[in-house]
């Protein structure tokens, strides 16, 4: 059986399991920053502007789990143990702490069945939506994410 493009599984956790066992190979402190909504479980009063940045290396996290679906694991905020649900398709980034490297993503509201690997970006193709045929105007794109080097 031979699978399309459109098809074929997210490519998204594998990248981003494949970005953390660089950064801990090289041992480096794997950060991964999430769009928030609904249905992201961390602590609210750490999230800034819709969006927070979690540490998920091994001495920051407990249980932690890298699934094709979620990101979960439970780690101490503010001295408080909490358990850390987070979708694979909210996650914006994951990079290196120390040197910035790492993969930005484009963030859905809704699961992603598969990935278009292009030229010189990623872009992520939900299936089950079809494009809106309207006479209004598109709304401009949100910016892209970017990624801070915070010392």
């Amino acid at each position: 059986m031979v699978m399309n493009a459109l098809e074929s599984p997210s490519t998204r956790p594998y990248l981003i399991r494949a970005m953390y066992e660089w950064c801990t190979d090289h041992s480096f402190t794997p950060y991964v920053a999430v769009k928030v909504d609904g249905s992201v479980q961390v602590p609210r009063e750490f999230v800034q502007g819709g969006e927070i940045v979690l540490n998920i290396s091994f001495d920051a996290t407990s249980s932690l789990q890298l699934g094709n679906e979620f990101i979960e694991f439970k780690a101490r905020f503010g001295g408080k143990p909490r358990d850390i649900m987070v979708p694979i398709h909210r996650v914006m980034a994951i990079y290196a702490r120390e040197n910035g490297q790492g993969m930005s993503f484009p963030v859905t509201d809704a699961p992603l069945n598969s990935t278009v690997l292009g030229m010189d970006k990623l872009h992520q193709v939900p299936v089950s939506e079809a494009p809106e045929q309207t006479d209004k105007p598109e709304p401009p794109a949100p910016p892209r994410p970017t990624l801070t080097r915070i010392k």
